[in-house]
């Protein structure tokens, strides 16, 4: 059985759909999966090392940075918890897209907070059709 646990990992782990990014307790990415890749244009090699600001774009960056670090001092997240954050996300070339994603707390030996998970999907065109529908309605209402 526990073979099947590793491969489903793995498997995880390894998947291109989503965006599977780790970090240290200070911002540092850790780890970087081809989901990230694809979604957010850096390599594996490119990101890994890096501080988390290589995918937050600039207007955002204090605010993340101060939730956190309340996340490492604390333990807690509020989106811990299955709840999904959408935010916006930098790519390599510059762009904007639209991100959803819910974050895991890593914890060392005595429990304490020692990084995080996050699962990320971009939803750039999910978010771009909602806008245009409420242009559209907002547009038909005037009318």
């Amino acid at each position: 059985m526990m073979n099947m646990a590793a491969g489903l990992g793995d498997a995880l782990l390894g998947s291109a759909s989503d965006a599977i990014v780790a970090t240290d307790r200070e911002g540092t990415i850790t780890f970087w999966n081809p989901g990230a890749e694809r979604i957010f244009g850096f390599s594996a090699a490119d990101a890994t090392g890096q501080s988390l600001d290589i995918i937050i774009p600039e207007n955002l960056r204090a605010r993340h940075w101060a939730g956190f670090r309340h996340t490492m001092e604390t333990g807690t997240s509020r989106y811990g918890h299955g709840d999904l954050l959408s935010v916006p996300g930098l790519t390599k070339d510059g762009r904007r897209i639209s991100v959803e994603f819910t974050i895991v707390m890593l914890r060392d030996d005595r429990q304490e907070p020692a990084g995080t998970v996050a699962v990320m999907r971009d939803v750039t065109n999910r978010f771009e059709e909602v806008r245009e529908l409420k242009r559209r309605l907002a547009q038909a209402g005037a009318s």
